[in-house]
């Protein structure tokens, strides 16, 4: 959504005051969880819904 935009992970995070650090983390699928207040940020900043950024994945487990 960033690349259609056109806005930079920089330029994202000073418009939502996040570090740019956190908003990698958020971008590349590590985070555990995001707050409600972040994500409404993200999608107004993006203008999208949450459905556009965010994806269900189940997690592995390591039992075989």
């Amino acid at each position: 959504m960033m690349a259609k935009r056109k806005i930079s992970l920089n330029e994202l995070s000073d418009r939502l005051q996040i570090t740019p650090a956190n908003l990698s983390i958020l971008k590349t699928g590590k985070a555990k969880a995001i707050r409600f207040s972040t994500l409404e940020a993200i999608c107004k900043e993006l203008h999208c819904q949450p459905g556009d950024i965010l994806a269900y994945e189940e997690e592995q487990s390591d039992d075989k």
